[in-house]
C-alpha cells in the first residue's frame, strides 16, 4: 500500500470518528480527549456512585446534572446497571407490554441511552456488579456490550504502558488522572478476586509504590472489602472473596501512600466503613465509602451503622471527590462528600417521559423501609 493511500485512509478515519462524535455519545472520543494531565495548581472534581437499577433512569440524569454543575472531570459507576432477574420499574413504566425476552435484549441498551447519554461529553468509567453476571447475562456478555467503555483510549493506553503485549479487554482496569491512580476492580462473582486479578493488582500497586509522582490511589469496586461495618452483603459473604479481599486490604495498607476505597452493592451511603475492631486489630483503618445510591431500592442500614462516620438511607445521590493541588494537603489529597439528589432535581424532560406519579414513586416507595417497597 502506498504512503499516500495510507495517509488518506488515516485522515478519513479521523473524519469519520469526529463525525460520529457530533451525532451521539462516543466513549472513544470522549475519554480520549479527557483532561488527564496536570491540574496546574488548581483543585478538580470527580463523581462516583453505583447501583442504578430499578429507578436509575430517573435518578442518573439528575446525577449527570450534578456532574455538569460541579464541572466534574469524570463519572465512575460502581456496577449494577439493570436488575436482569426481573423488569426494572423504569423500563416497565415505558414498556408495559414488553416480554421478558424484550427486556433482556434491551436492558443494557436502555442503560446506555438513559443513564450514560445524559452525561454527554463527561467521560464515563464503568465497573461491573453482580447483576451484570446474573443468567442469562455473563461477564463475557458485559465485556462485549460495553467494550467501548472498558477499552476507552485512556484505559487502553494505560494497559499497554503497563505491558506492551497486553491486548485483553477486562472488567478490571486502571487509569491515571493528574497523578492519581484510579483502580476499578471486579468482585461481581464469588470466585473473585481470582489469582489473575490479584497478580495484576499487585503489579499496579508495586508501580505506584515505586513512583514518587503518584499522589494517591483510589480503588473502586462493587462489593465492599470484608470485615467492614456493612457486614453482610459484602466480600465477607463468600470464602474466596473474604480471603482475597483481606489480602487486597493488606496490600493497600502496605502501599504507604494515601488510599481511598469505594464500593456500592449496599443501597445506602456510609463512610468510615473500615473502622471496625477487625481492621483496628489487623493493620489499621483505611478510608472507605459505600455509595449505592443511584436508583436501586434503598436498604435498611445494617447493625453497627452507628459506628460509621456518616450513614444514611432512603436517599439518592453521589460522592463528590475534590482533589487538592499538589503541596496543599499531600497526606490526604482527596476530600469526599455525599451530595443528595432530591426529587426536585429530576430534569423536566424525565418527569414528562415517566410521569410525575412514577417519579414520586421512585422517591417515596423504592425502599425496604416503606411497606410494599
Amino acid at each position: 500500500m502506498s504512503s499516500q493511500l495510507t495517509a488518506k485512509i488515516i485522515a478519513a478515519t479521523g473524519l469519520i470518528a469526529s463525525w460520529l462524535c457530533t451525532l451521539t455519545v462516543c466513549p472513544l472520543c470522549l475519554v480520549g480527549s479527557a483532561r488527564a494531565g496536570d491540574s496546574e495548581g488548581s483543585s478538580w472534581n470527580f463523581v462516583v456512585a453505583g447501583d442504578s437499577r430499578n429507578c436509575g433512569n430517573v435518578v442518573m440524569p439528575s446525577i449527570a446534572a450534578g456532574v455538569h454543575a460541579h464541572d466534574a472531570t469524570f463519572y465512575w459507576h460502581l456496577g449494577d446497571l439493570r436488575a436482569i432477574f426481573d423488569f426494572d420499574d423504569d423500563f416497565r413504566q415505558l414498556h408495559p407490554k414488553a416480554h421478558i425476552s424484550d427486556y433482556l435484549t434491551g436492558a443494557w441498551i436502555d442503560f446506555q441511552r438513559n443513564q450514560i447519554e445524559p452525561f454527554a461529553d463527561t467521560p464515563f468509567f464503568l465497573g461491573i456488579g453482580n447483576h451484570e453476571t446474573l443468567p442469562p447475562k455473563s461477564r463475557g456478555d458485559f465485556v462485549i456490550a460495553f467494550a467501548d467503555w472498558l477499552d476507552a483510549p485512556i484505559i487502553h493506553d494505560q494497559r499497554l504502558k503497563d505491558d506492551l503485549h497486553d491486548h485483553a479487554v477486562r472488567t478490571y482496569f486502571h487509569w491515571l488522572w493528574d497523578r492519581i491512580d484510579l483502580v476499578s476492580l471486579d468482585n461481581s462473582t464469588p470466585d473473585q478476586f481470582d489469582d489473575d486479578q490479584l497478580k495484576w493488582l499487585g503489579r499496579v500497586l508495586d508501580r505506584d509504590r515505586a513512583d514518587a509522582g503518584i499522589r494517591a490511589v483510589v480503588v473502586g469496586m462493587h462489593a465492599a472489602l470484608p470485615n467492614s461495618i456493612a457486614g453482610k452483603h459484602s466480600m465477607t459473604d463468600f470464602p474466596t472473596q473474604r480471603e482475597s479481599g483481606q489480602s487486597v486490604y493488606g496490600d493497600l495498607l502496605r502501599l504507604h501512600k494515601p488510599v481511598y476505597i469505594l464500593a456500592s452493592h449496599s443501597h445506602f451511603v456510609m463512610s468510615g466503613i473500615y473502622n471496625t475492631k477487625y481492621w483496628r486489630d489487623n493493620g489499621g483503618v483505611l478510608p472507605g465509602w459505600i455509595v449505592g445510591t443511584a436508583g436501586a431500592i434503598r436498604y435498611k442500614l445494617p447493625p453497627g451503622s452507628h459506628q460509621a462516620t456518616f450513614a444514611r438511607t432512603d436517599v439518592y445521590g453521589y460522592l463528590l471527590a475534590t482533589v487538592t493541588p499538589r503541596g496543599v494537603n499531600d497526606k490526604d489529597p482527596i476530600h469526599f462528600e455525599f451530595v443528595e439528589v432530591g426529587e426536585n432535581a429530576v430534569p423536566n424532560d424525565i418527569v414528562q417521559t415517566y410521569g410525575s406519579a412514577f417519579v414520586d414513586q421512585c422517591y417515596r416507595a423504592n425502599s425496604e423501609n416503606v411497606a410494599g417497597g
